[in-house]
């Protein structure tokens, strides 16, 4: 019998640091012998730069452009820290066509390709921030992604859009097999955030699966084009991302969330003294 792969799909709002999160996971997993490929599903293809050594790598959409539908598993995928497979779908030309067809177009030429039949333990999606329509739900709505995580923070911003995915997902969810694995809570430092993330995940029927501090290790390490856990293995925030991928690894809590209602929200918002009446 051949072994299950596990599809994780990362989501989050725009710019709350869903690839940074993702590749240092996927590190941390990969220094475990987890075998990972990752599958960059964001326009601007830097899913995969930081596991690659800051290699732009030619997207799905550009090979296919240049050189036609006869290519190889190769061409579209290359080998990163410690062997985790990376793949970049990339997008339209600027100003043609939809963005989120890539994801589409990527997902069905690494199934032809066999790139799901490498022993994998897992793929992972790094889905465009918080869209969750078209092409950029696929990995939800044809359930390619069995769990999703949503990465967040203490800002009202994050979690409007963290509901969002989760209505997403609830939606979803009801007719096929994707579920929510938990919030990651990339910090940002805001007051009471471990508290205010904890009772959010708590609402939406789901787990803060890890907290991840803030820390200028971080920006370091990408200024060097590299992931935390290779740059500078021995640091707090190291040990911080294996946390999270052991948690990850282990996890068996997978729900149908709850999601909030706007006021349901902005009440939360309001009980943390985050918005004055």
């Amino acid at each position: 019998m051949a072994k299950k792969i596990r599809q994780v799909a990362i989501y989050g709002k725009g710019g709350i640091g869903k690839s940074t999160t993702t590749q240092n996971t996927v590190g941390a997993l990969a220094e475990l012998g987890r075998k990972v490929m990752v599958v960059g599903c964001d326009p601007k293809a830097d899913s995969t730069r930081l596991l690659l050594g800051g290699l732009a790598q030619k997207t799905v959409l550009d090979t296919l452009r240049e050189e036609g539908e006869d290519i190889d598993l190769e061409d579209i995928l290359k080998d990163g820290f410690k062997g985790v497979k990376c793949v970049e779908s990339g997008g339209p030309e600027p100003g043609v066509g939809c963005a989120g067809r890539g994801i589409i177009t990527s997902i069905s030429m690494l199934e032809q390709l066999g790139a799901y039949e490498n022993e994998l333990d897992y793929v992972f999606y790094d889905v465009l921030g918080d869209v969750v329509y078209g092409g950029f739900a696929m990995p939800i709505r044809e359930g390619k992604a069995e769990e999703v995580y949503i990465v967040a923070s203490g800002e009202y911003m994050a979690l409007y859009a963290a509901n969002n995915i989760a209505k997403s997902i609830a939606k979803y969810g009801k007719t096929g097999g994707t579920r929510l694995g938990g919030i990651i809570c990339n910090s940002r430092k805001v007051d009471r955030e471990l508290e205010l993330l904890t009772e959010f995940a708590g609402k939406l029927g789901t787990q803060l699966i890890h907290f991840v501090p803030r820390d200028n290790v971080v920006q370091r390490a990408e200024i060097h084009k590299n992931i935390v856990v290779n740059y500078e293995p021995e640091c707090n925030q190291a040990n911080e991302y294996r946390k999270l991928a052991k948690a990850i690894d282990t996890n068996e809590m997978l729900v149908i969330p709850t999601p909030l209602t706007t006021d349901e929200l902005e009440q939360l918002m309001m009980d943390y003294g985050f918005m004055d009446q």
